[in-house]
């Protein structure tokens, strides 16, 4: 029962449970954008680590970092992964 109930509120809110096929434009910019502001966080987290005097706060502060790189990589593995390689030739493109 849960699990229908989980399906149901996923086919209302619009989450696919496979991925598409085609990545549209606006899904790459999307990406794209995604695969920036985890690397610019991740940059700056580093940043501020190394400027921090409370060793607490500097280890949080490089916690989050690493939480932004894992997310960065994890991205990159999506999109780098062999389902996508399948079909190489891109819309619009020969």
């Amino acid at each position: 029962m849960q699990q229908q109930n989980m399906n149901f509120q996923s086919q209302q809110q619009g989450i696919l449970q496979t991925p598409p096929s085609v990545v549209s434009t606006k899904d790459s910019l999307y990406l794209t954008d995604m695969l920036s502001w985890n690397l610019l966080a991740m940059k700056k987290a580093h940043f501020f680590a190394q400027q921090c005097q409370d060793q607490e706060l500097k280890m949080e502060i490089e916690n989050c970092g690493r939480m932004h790189q894992k997310h960065y990589e994890k991205i990159l593995t999506h999109l780098n992964s062999p389902q996508n390689q399948m079909n190489p030739q891109v819309p619009g493109r020969q």
